[in-house]
This record gives structure tokens, sequence and C-alpha cells, in this order.
């Protein structure tokens, strides 16, 4: 980031604020067009991320800020919200038709295109109502008024104190209570504990990525295998919802068996769920834990 570097320390909290929350703002103006031409999924996949990072950045650094009535983490989390359905379709579709039909027999490939079509049906419809939530008054009016307050932003007493005396602060939040989350010790990989602890994790390092320049390497290292671990639970969610969109849906139930995608799923899910629990021991093992929770400690102290 370009606050960072020799002048770190004059940075005021909540310019480095103001600076995060401009440069989503302005991506989401981007993503705006593409995604609505709807030529290819990753734009609706990057919007969603830069929703949830504008929402973790409104959140986290709130008390640094004089925010617009209608402005917060909760307005656009509703709008995120709206985008999931769609989001989800497409990683379905991108899961059955790239990853697991090549791997199938050709009968089993034949047998699921009624799938296909159904998934796209419900992905068109799905794609009207999010194109309904970013044409909507709420969210236009939403980007509206923070874009009128990024011309004349005001800061908090708190903002205006140098962000190097604050970074401790500006994260724990987002890192208390991670480690003791029971989705670490998880031994059902379809557990709900497993999704919650994805979305605390995706949160934590929301948070701590805008810091990694004032973070030791120790911290950074961190940051990568919170994201390794976001993935493979990530991928044994999108693998459960797939395998529920398959066996609860009216088409399977009058298909045939389809032993190889049995297969094929089974086998993409427990070679996650190794990866996960590999993972996972390091990174709640007493050492790890204990160094990453002093290192999150005097976040900042080198600095000052």
């Amino acid at each position: 980031m370009a606050m960072a570097g020799s002048a770190e320390g004059l940075v005021r909290s909540g310019d480095f604020a103001l600076e995060l929350i401009q440069r989503q703002v302005r991506r989401l103006g981007k993503l705006q067009g593409e995604v609505m031409a709807d030529r290819d999924p990753e734009p609706l996949h990057q919007l969603r991320v830069t929703l949830r990072r504008l929402r973790t950045a409104l959140g986290q650094f709130a008390p640094a800020l004089v925010l617009p009535e209608g402005v917060n983490g909760r307005r656009i989390a509703s709008v995120a919200r709206r985008t999931s359905l769609c989001r989800d379709l497409d990683v379905l579709r991108l899961r059955l038709r790239e990853e697991c039909l090549p791997r199938l027999p050709e009968e089993e490939r034949r047998s699921l295109e009624g799938a296909l079509k159904r998934l796209g049906e419900d992905r068109e419809q799905a794609f009207a109502t999010l194109v309904e939530a970013l044409r909507g008054a709420r969210y236009l009016k939403l980007l509206a008024r923070l874009h009128k307050w990024q011309r004349q932003p005001r800061l908090t007493r708190l903002g205006e104190m140098p962000l190097v005396e604050w970074l401790h602060e500006w994260q724990a939040p987002f890192t208390a209570g991670l480690f003791p989350h029971a989705g670490w010790m998880e031994e059902d990989p379809g557990a709900e504990a497993l999704h919650d602890l994805r979305k605390r994790i995706k949160r934590a390092r929301y948070a701590l990525e805008p810091l990694e320049p004032w973070c030791e390497p120790v911290l950074r290292e961190w940051i990568e295998e919170l994201k390794r671990a976001q993935n493979h639970l990530g991928e044994l969610h999108d693998l459960q919802i797939l395998n529920r969109s398959l066996v609860e849906g009216e088409w399977w139930r009058k298909a045939p068996k389809l032993p190889a995608l049995r297969r094929e799923l089974e086998a993409r899910r427990e070679a996650h769920w190794v990866h996960w629990r590999e993972l996972a021991e390091r990174l709640r093992g007493p050492e790890r834990r204990h160094e990453i929770q002093r290192r999150l400690v005097e976040l900042g102290r080198g600095g000052q």
C-alpha cells in the first residue's frame, strides 16, 4: 500500500481506512458493467469479494470514521446475499461440467444433461434477481452516499491518530475467538461448524491483509495459511452443495445411480478433507498458536 514505508508513522487511521474504502468502491464501479454483461462468471465472483472487503473495512474502521447515515456493513451484507445464489450456481455448473464430467463414462455424462439444463434454468432466474439488486434504489443510494462522503470525509478523534499506534486494536475483533472455534476439531466434513469457521477465517484475512506492511514474516505466512484453509473449506462446502443439489433434486430421483459420479465427488471430498485436517492440526498446535497470538499482540510496536 502506498501509505506504508518510511512515513508510515504519520499515516492517520482514518486516512488509511478512507483509502481502503475508496479502492473497493472504485472496484465496484468497474465490475458493475462486467457483471451485467454476464459473459464470464469471474466478475461476479470479484464483485462478491469486493463487497465483502468493503463490508470488512467499514466495520473494522468504523470507530475512526464519521460515516453517513445508512452506510454500514449490514447494508453491504444485504446486497452481497442477493448475489449468493447466482454465484453458487455458477460454481456448481463449473464443478459439474468442467471438473466432474470429463472423468465420467459416456453413459453418465449423457445422464447428467438434465441436471445441467436445470442448473442453467435456475441460474437464469438467480441472475434476474441479482440484476434487480444491483439496479435497485437501496444499492445505488448506498453507493451515492459513499461517493459523496469520500469527497469530504470526516474522521473521529481516533481516526486522526497514527495508524501504527492502533494496529493491534484494528485487527483484534476479527482474530479474537478464532483459535477456540469448534470447527478446528470437527470430525465431520459436512458439519455446519466448518462453514462458520470458513467465514470467520475469511473475515480475519480481510482485516489482516491491509495491515501486512506492518506484519512480521510469521504473520504474513499465517495469512497465507489462512487463505489455504479457507480454500479447502470452501471446496468442501461447494462439494456438499453440489451433492445436496443433485441428490435432493427431482431430476436425481429419476436418474440412474451414477456410481462414477458418486465416486468422483467422494474422492474430491476426501482429498480436501485430508489436506484440511493436516493444515488444521498445524494451525491449532500450541507452538504455532502461541507464536501467532504473541505476534498479533505485538503488531505495530516495532514501528513506534
